[in-house]
């Protein structure tokens, strides 16, 4: 056969100790953009008002400095014009739109998130800590939801409903919590013989006591990245839907609708370019973090 020398087998350690090296500071410094990125969107998310002011005045300066500079017989002001590019059919400044766009997008996805995976976790525990009959029952609830394909539904629930971000919040919920709530059964029925359940059974601790203070908090980990990578989803189905119009209605600015806005306006192609580069980055910062948070929490990736 053939002789593997130390030499060889030294190096083979090296490859494999760079590459995974490579691997950990790639996984780093996604995580660390992701967080970046998070952290600016959310810096505009508080000052929109500040930054919709500055640049106001930063175009009305700019726009100034340009008339004076080309003004001469005949000529039309280029201010005028520098004022119009970058803004939609009525007039209204694409980039202050987007800002507070993050005003209704964000919130809304945090909402269905957050409400979503407490519901998820707490039914799906409760089901796999009780066992039998109960966790069968609901699981086939799960089932049932899980059938159809999460955006259909969501559309067939707000058209229901009627055209309102109210009720594509709704809507979303009713069908964003069951993989929270599989994935907490999974969760608890791993932990709940472990040694330290039973010696909380051992000590007279009602049932529902142990899962909510010893069971859950030791599952909500996975959970926690799983409903990270899910922010980024949740930006774009909220958008999806009011593309689609069963979401915002027009005048509010959201990114989905200013989207839709734009699809006949093919010259002016700012009006959907940046609230669509605004969901991607919301959307790609959010999967980078849930990455780092994975790599954190599970030790076979450090």
């Amino acid at each position: 056969g053939e002789v593997v020398t130390v030499e060889d087998r030294s190096v083979t350690l090296m490859e494999r100790s760079f590459g995974n090296t490579a691997c950990s500071w790639a996984r780093r410094a996604s995580a660390d953009s992701g967080l970046a990125t998070g952290l600016t969107g959310a810096a505009a998310y508080c000052r929109a008002t500040r930054l919709h002011s500055g640049v106001r005045r930063l175009e009305h300066l700019v726009a100034r400095a340009v008339d004076l500079d080309l003004a001469g017989p005949g000529r039309e002001p280029l201010g005028m014009e520098l004022r119009d590019v970058l803004a939609d059919e009525l007039g209204r400044d694409v980039f202050s739109r987007v800002l507070y766009g993050g005003r209704v997008s964000l919130p809304v996805a945090a909402a269905v998130v957050i409400v979503a995976t407490i519901f998820g976790t707490v039914f799906g525990g409760a089901a796999g800590f009780a066992g039998q009959w109960a966790d069968g029952l609901a699981m086939r609830l799960v089932d049932v939801v899980l059938a159809f394909p999460s955006l259909i539904l969501a559309m067939a629930i707000a058209a229901a409903l009627g055209p309102s971000i109210q009720n594509s919040m709704l809507a979303m919920l009713l069908v964003w919590w069951p993989p929270y709530a599989r994935l907490a059964r999974g969760q608890v029925l791993a932990l709940k013989t472990r040694e330290y359940v039973i010696a909380a059974r051992g000590l007279g601790l009602r049932e529902h006591r142990i899962l909510l203070r010893h069971v859950l908090p030791n599952a909500f980990a996975p959970l926690l990245v799983m409903m990270t990578m899910d922010f980024g989803t949740a930006i774009i189905i909220t958008a999806a839907l009011s593309f689609l119009g069963l979401g915002a209605v027009p005048p509010t600015p959201e990114w989905g609708s200013m989207v839709a806005e734009g699809r006949e306006l093919i010259q002016q192609w700012w009006i959907s370019t940046f609230p669509g580069i605004a969901i991607f980055m919301v959307a790609i910062a959010t999967n980078f973090i849930g990455d780092g948070l994975r790599d954190i929490i599970d030790p076979r990736l450090r």
